[in-house]
């Protein structure tokens, strides 16, 4: 019996499984779920990235829709922060965004359907491409 059975078994079963060949890990699991975590991890990963973006905007220009918006809900509740400290925390929070979004994305990209290969495998070339 070989690894390969071992682990078809377990689709077959509809458990997640692992695939351990290769690089990295790739997680087996039925068709449905695999849409899902593709359809949500990318729309997570989007909409962190363009946020992130929104709020290094925020830190580096004084006109940025979401800095004004802060800003009056902060002296609006009577709170004086400094602009540079304001700044600093929108450039912090916008990093720290992005790289959620990146992290969820690749997260994402390691499950695969039942059936999907990955090309590498599927491929009947050898290692060197000389055309």
């Amino acid at each position: 019996m070989t690894d390969g059975d071992a682990t078809g078994a377990a689709a077959d079963e509809g458990e997640p499984r692992t695939d351990t060949g290769g690089g990295g890990r790739d997680i087996v699991v039925p068709m449905r779920l695999y849409k899902t975590v593709t359809v949500f991890s990318t729309l997570i990963a989007v909409v962190s990235v363009v946020f992130g973006f929104m709020l290094l905007d925020a830190a580096t220009l004084n006109v940025s829709f979401l800095g004004g918006i802060v800003r009056a809900l902060l002296s609006a509740g009577g709170v004086g922060v400094a602009d540079s400290i304001l700044s600093t925390l929108f450039a912090a929070a916008g990093l720290g965004i992005i790289g959620f979004g990146a992290g969820v994305y690749v997260v994402g990209t390691r499950f695969r359907a039942a059936g999907m290969g990955k090309p590498q495998e599927d491929s009947d070339e050898g290692p060197d491409n000389d055309g």
